[in-house]
């Protein structure tokens, strides 16, 4: 598990652009009934646990020297810069039922029938919502592509390799929903040429009379004698 150190803090508003200007991530612990407590913690550090932990990891936090175990909730970026601006960690304790995202992670297709005969997939789902005690949350769910032959084939939700103590959040998600499908690239590619072909060598449109019938509404043009 992740580990942050955090220092409280009191700069909010433009007083926290201080903090990042000296390399510091401003931040907030949320949790149950206790009120926020403001926090800071090195830009460089922080970066690399939030990649390590993404929303989906436990952290053990030590707030000033309070341990607190907490997951993700939300990260600021700069739309320009692309740097943190600021995070939001909420806790959690050991024993409670916790919801996250997790990663599905493709396994396997190198070694497929379709792999071999050139085909690719189309992952129209990267992740998913589970509920887990904190120790349970997995780092990502697999989903096994070695099987998949044609472009008739694709895998589904109910294809995810789930496990012990963990469970899917969205209850009502149906089974047979996409996550993987499978593609000729050198056929679509094809099919594009075509279609680019095709609308190359059409012929132009003929003018509609409509275009150019004399609008009504406007006095004609006296002719000069």
């Amino acid at each position: 598990m992740s580990k942050l150190q955090l220092e409280k803090r009191t700069a909010t508003g433009k007083k926290a652009n201080k903090l990042r200007l000296e390399g510091q991530i401003p931040s907030v612990v949320y949790g149950g009934l206790e009120a926020p407590i403001l926090t800071a913690s090195p830009y460089n550090i922080t970066e690399k646990v939030l990649r390590s932990a993404g929303y989906h990891s436990p952290i053990d936090l030590d707030i000033a020297g309070q341990p607190q175990m907490a997951l993700v909730k939300n990260i600021d970026i700069d739309p320009v810069k692309r740097t943190i601006r600021n995070v939001e960690f909420q806790a959690i304790s050991a024993d409670e039922i916790v919801e996250a995202t997790t990663p599905i992670i493709v396994v396997g297709f190198e070694t497929s029938e379709a792999s071999r005969i050139g085909l690719s997939t189309l992952q129209v789902m990267e992740e998913i919502d589970v509920k887990a005690k904190p120790a349970d949350l997995p780092s990502g769910l697999e989903l096994d592509a070695s099987g998949l032959a044609t472009t008739e084939d694709r895998l589904t939700v109910a294809d995810l390799k789930i496990p012990k103590g963990v469970e899917l959040s969205d209850k009502e998600l149906d089974p047979e929903t996409a996550i993987i499908n499978v593609f000729d690239p050198a056929a679509e590619a094809a099919q594009r040429e075509a279609e680019a072909k095709a609308a190359a060598a059409a012929p132009p449109t003929a003018e509609d009379p409509k275009d150019s019938a004399p609008d009504p509404s406007k006095p004609d043009t006296p002719k000069s004698e």
